[in-house]
């Protein structure tokens, strides 16, 4: 039982630590390199990372610069960042590139907390699976006749506290991100 109940916070755990991830590079009105994080380049047929191929700076809040290790990869990560769905407009002098992040518009940041919304309620889901695996998983210990009635009462009520302060932790972080987008 103990052993479900760990897997089970593990997991939820891995699901925070994702959520955690992916609204990092949501993009809010000021430069972060892991807005660059979605961005993959076409490095020598290898489909890679930003972060693999250039050293990446936030020198102001509103740009962000990109060394490449290797010059001649210059024109493909410039390509890679206008090809993605950030609406970034990258230029190069050659050595360095220069990603300004534009202030963002009331119609885009609507558009930005949607998204957020979208992934929040993705990882809510994920959640209520493995609450749901977890419940599967106490049900057969009691069918199996591994535990009492006593402890399957108290072990769903265990793993429903669990997902309920895994929701409320994803709500909050939700909510401070899309503070954080609406803040001009």
């Amino acid at each position: 039982m103990k052993d479900v109940e760990a897997q089970a916070k593990t997991r939820m755990d891995k699901v925070i630590a994702g959520l955690q991830h992916e609204m990092a590079a949501i993009r809010t009105g000021r430069a972060s390199v892991n807005l660059l994080d979605s961005v993959r380049v076409d490095y020598y047929g290898t489909p890679s990372p930003l972060n693999h191929v250039a050293t990446l700076h936030v020198p102001e809040p509103s740009l962000i610069t990109l060394q490449p290790y290797d010059v001649s990869q210059i024109g493909a990560i410039e390509k890679a960042i206008r090809a993605s769905d950030l609406g970034l407009n990258p230029s190069n002098d050659g050595k360095l590139i220069r990603v300004p992040v534009p202030a963002l518009t009331e119609e885009r940041r609507k558009e930005m907390v949607k998204r957020l919304h979208h992934v929040a309620e993705d990882h809510r889901v994920a959640i209520r699976n493995i609450r749901r695996d977890s419940n599967d998983a106490v049900k057969k210990l009691l069918k199996d006749k591994a535990i009492s009635e006593d402890e399957d009462k108290r072990a769903h009520d265990e793993i429903q506290k669990m997902t309920d302060s895994v929701i409320q932790k994803v709500d909050q972080l939700a909510k401070a991100k899309e503070k954080e987008i609406l803040e001009i």
